[in-house]
């Protein structure tokens, strides 16, 4: 990989993706939603910034992915719609971002030539386990508009790879957590609460687990399938293989935050009962197998970084609110 097009750049993984494919030595085009006043997203703030060429557009618009992926060899896809709650209240912005926005990077990938397309899916594909650890070959279940969406992302890519030989990976990463991360996300939602001072902590359902990714280990998954081209034409998951409750994690993270709030239920952010995804915890045997990755973080090294970046940044979030 010597020239690569990251979609969804501006975002939480992705910006973290940038940084690390530049430090790794390669060009890099990153992929922003455009917008009024030209904000790139968290490149807005990184180091990088002026090593990075930056593309405002439109995943949803196949003129402006088009262009962005001419003269790359290698597209990182991870542009899209991710806050489960709001795809119930707008689940067609769900379609046109993630499967729309999909197939525009698929065919342009296609008419371009590239080496190979990475398409971000997410452990919410599986929905509920039926059986644990969850490996690739786990039923795929939409519990919600946005990962049905995600449902039909992979096998839109997946058929790409089929019909049109595009060589394409399916990166499906289990939670991943750290900085930057948006407070529709159940780590810094719970932070952001925890440190405010308001002594409470307001979340939905304790009970359901989920296996947690610090980001600095999700993307050095997806560099190491990237490098790998024995992973063609497959869905490969990232995870720890490790699982913890919803209530564990909050009680851990206040433990961490040294605030003592409390933990109080709110039932605006419990999921319709059949939409709940209960359990998650990943099999990653076959990217370890073929490319000997393996998380070089632990669950607490990950949560004490990501809260001392929270500390830092708390201004940037509304704690008070519930973030759909």
């Amino acid at each position: 990989m010597k020239r690569v097009l990251v979609t969804g750049a501006g975002g939480f993984i992705g910006s973290h993706l940038v940084e690390r494919c530049l430090a790794d030595g390669m060009e890099v085009r990153a992929f922003v939603h455009y917008n009024s006043r030209s904000s790139w997203g968290w490149l807005d703030g990184s180091p990088v910034r002026s090593s990075v060429e930056v593309v405002a557009g439109d995943v949803r618009d196949f003129d402006s992915v088009r262009a962005a992926t001419q003269g790359v060899d290698v597209v990182f896809h991870l542009a899209a719609l991710i806050g489960i709650p709001y795809s119930y209240v707008s689940p067609l912005a769900y379609i046109q971002t993630n499967v729309v926005g999909t197939y525009n990077v698929l065919q342009a990938a296609r008419e371009e030539g590239l080496s190979q397309v990475l398409v971000t899916s997410t452990s919410e594909t599986y929905g509920s386990a039926q059986y644990v650890p969850i490996d690739e070959r786990h039923p795929a279940v939409g519990q919600s508009p946005y990962a049905a969406t995600k449902v039909a992302a992979d096998q839109l890519a997946l058929s790409y790879h089929k019909s049109f030989g595009l060589p394409v990976k399916v990166v499906r990463p289990f939670n991943t957590f750290g900085p930057r991360q948006s407070a529709r996300a159940i780590i810094p939602t719970i932070m952001t609460q925890a440190i405010s001072g308001s002594g409470v902590v307001r979340i939905g359902s304790l009970t359901p687990t989920r296996d947690l990714t610090y980001v600095a280990d999700t993307v050095s998954g997806f560099l190491a399938i990237a490098e790998c081209d024995a992973l063609v034409g497959q869905a490969v998951n990232i995870g720890t293989g490790q699982e913890i409750s919803v209530g564990t994690l909050a009680a851990r993270i206040i433990e961490l935050s040294g605030t003592g709030a409390r933990l109080e239920p709110d039932s605006r952010r419990v999921r319709p009962d059949a939409s709940e995804v209960t359990r998650l915890l990943a099999d990653t045997s076959l990217l370890s197998a073929r490319t000997g990755w393996k998380p070089q973080h632990t669950l607490d090294q990950g949560l004490e970084k990501t809260l001392s970046w929270v500390r830092e940044h708390i201004d940037l979030y509304r704690s008070d609110l519930y973030n759909v």
